[in-house]
């Protein structure tokens, strides 16, 4: 006989909902949900490491993170979005998937100086600073790239 399990689950939005489950689909749906909190957490953790390493962008990882919670736990989800440092430019991203021309020059200038410090450090062949120098324009270039958030 198979057991139906109903389990509220409250969404993004704060609204609660019943999933009704059998067994293997309960099971199915508890693996996902922990997969993607896992998930969710590592692309944290690296887009803070990214903070301070020059080499690991942090808002890419942190949009990867923030659709993983969204996915999975609107607890971690709102927890991101709530973020005194990095909240309002993720709200902005996951409602318009723009970014503002000032986030673009914290970033470009955040680029800038690393990279700068970086190729000064690791300047003993002539490979690295041509490949750090490399990685900044691309990532210069992503960036400015993005769409921009209109005036007003």
């Amino acid at each position: 006989m198979d057991r139906i399990i109903k389990r509220p689950q409250q969404t993004i939005h704060g609204q609660i909902q019943t999933r009704t489950t059998d067994g293997f689909q309960g099971m199915k749906n508890f693996i996902h949900d922990n997969l993607f909190i896992v998930l969710g957490w590592f692309f944290t953790l690296l887009g803070v490491i990214g903070i301070i390493l020059p080499l690991l962008p942090t808002t890419p990882f942190l949009i990867v993170a923030l659709i993983c919670f969204s996915k999975s736990s609107p607890r971690f989800h709102r927890m991101l979005l709530n973020n005194a440092w990095f909240g309002p430019n993720l709200k902005q991203w996951e409602e318009t998937k723009t970014l503002s021309r000032k986030t673009k020059y914290k970033a470009t200038l955040l680029i800038i100086v690393t990279f700068s410090v970086s190729i000064a450090l690791f300047s003993q062949t002539i490979l690295t600073p041509l490949l750090l120098a490399g990685l900044a324009v691309v990532l210069l270039i992503c960036i400015w790239r993005i769409k921009e958030q209109a005036d007003g």
